[in-house]
């Protein structure tokens, strides 16, 4: 239950009664950050380790399928049971995930390690949320809220660097049983605190069919990456997973969202095409430029540090502007530019362009998420009616993760049928699907405003 304070109290994350649930939860962020941004950058030392290319993609898909799953049951769970069931299994699996990763000795262990995670961190997120919001007093969530963006923006900017050097001095192995040894003092600050907090939320929250459905989802974005393994079988198994992944977005996501009806669908459905392009080309800049180029694995990581750092002064740039007009005109030419950074990345590959120009490309791409990706939160709240912000707002949760999942999962196939004999066009597949994505993504830009 949430803690009444006097009035007239100096009320601050760090008093004593709420410090260690304060620390826990941005340390719990910033884990969590850096192993979906570290990992990418230290990724393809463990494919080459493991002698596990055709499986790359699958390794960012399945962590993504998980939390699909872990996100329905962990809301559910958390309005009828209170947060701590919720982060206590999530820290469980999200530890036994990185165990087996950081101790695997094939692609497909690796894998199987992701996916845990994914089922560990999709329940933590929503756990997270749920815990600090009924704990913390209202009046500190602004400042909480704001602490939990810079422990995704730090890890975005140092942690490709540092996930460099762990690979090179420790091991890539330390990419994972690093944020182990650490996730252990997290959740002796965490649960403590938010052990009594059971109160039960008026919502009804998620159906048991909603869940079902996820279920559906994941194992579709997981048959999709390894359809490639039925060989002549390999075309029905590729459609029946991708129709089963259609099938389940259709009754995860709100109606017209898949076929982009003006409003609300189209901002959910932007939500999701911007990160799955975003993601898909994100997991293979750095493995080309180390496959390929024969960057470092430092060098090549750094890559992604650019997009980073233009991601959080584009994000900067959208909180500054207050006209409803500038802010659609900013949101198109947020996509535009996704677009023509993918468009930069792929000029690179084909040798049109210096092998360094991706780092450019790669920042215009990182701008234009910056400027187009937070708008659509703020576009959801404004447009939505008042009582289903929440609905909408895990709608846009979904939508991230079933899109960038079904994506890498399409991308993973594509790279894994082609890489062995035609590498060259394996990337460019790759990068020429999640350019598809951002001309999509462009051109429904305008259906973002209802009516017109």
């Amino acid at each position: 239950m949430q803690v009444a304070i006097k009035s007239g109290a100096h009320v601050s994350l760090f008093s004593a009664e709420y410090r260690n649930l304060s620390i826990g939860a941005v340390g719990l962020c910033s884990m969590i950050a850096f192993e979906a941004i570290g990992v990418a950058a230290g990724m393809p030392a463990v494919a080459g380790a493991l002698d596990g290319l055709p499986l790359y993609a699958l390794a960012f898909a399945g962590t993504l399928a998980g939390s699909v799953v872990a996100m329905v049951w962990s809301g559910r769970d958390c309005d009828r049971h209170g947060p701590f069931r919720s982060m206590t299994v999530g820290m469980f699996l999200f530890a036994v995930g990185l165990l087996l990763a950081g101790l695997a000795e094939s692609m497909a262990t690796l894998v199987l390690g992701r996916v845990v995670q994914g089922f560990g961190v999709g329940a933590l997120g929503v756990a997270l949320y749920v815990a600090t919001a009924r704990t913390l007093p209202q009046e500190l969530h602004p400042r909480l809220f704001a602490l939990f963006s810079t422990a995704w923006v730090v890890p975005a900017i140092v942690g490709p660097a540092i996930s460099g050097w762990i690979v090179e001095h420790w091991g890539w192995r330390w990419l994972f049983l690093g944020i182990l040894v650490l996730l252990l003092p997290t959740a002796a600050l965490i649960l403590p605190p938010i052990r009594g907090e059971r109160e039960a939320s008026n919502s009804q929250g998620p159906t048991g069919r909603l869940f079902h459905w996820a279920l559906l989802a994941s194992i579709g974005c997981l048959a999709l990456s390894v359809s490639g393994y039925a060989k002549e079988w390999m075309p029905v198994a590729a459609l029946t997973s991708l129709a089963a992944l259609v099938l389940a977005a259709n009754r995860l996501l709100p109606e017209g969202t898949l076929r982009l009806a003006r409003g609300l669908p189209t901002i959910i459905a932007l939500r999701g095409i911007n990160a799955s392009a975003f993601f898909l080309s994100e997991a293979f800049v750095p493995l080309w430029l180390h496959e390929q180029r024969g960057w470092s694995i430092t060098a090549a990581g750094m890559a992604l540090t650019g997009g980073a750092l233009c991601w959080s002064l584009g994000s900067h740039l959208q909180s500054r502007m207050t006209l409803e007009a500038t802010r659609q005109q900013w949101l198109q030419r947020g996509c535009l530019l996704l677009l023509l950074g993918i468009s930069t990345c792929i000029g690179a590959v084909l040798g049109l362009m210096p092998e360094w120009s991706i780092l450019i490309g790669w920042s215009i791409t990182g701008f234009g998420m910056g400027v187009s990706f937070p708008m659509f939160g703020v576009l959801t709240l404004k447009l939505a009616p008042r009582e289903l912000h929440g609905t909408y707002s895990s709608a846009l949760q979904l939508a991230n993760a079933l899109f960038t999942g079904a994506t890498l999962a399409a991308g993973g196939l594509i790279f894994s049928l082609l890489q062995a004999n035609s590498p060259i066009q394996a990337y460019l597949c790759v990068y020429l699907l999640a350019a598809l994505l951002a001309a999509i993504s462009w051109t429904a830009s305008r259906r973002t405003r209802p009516g017109d």
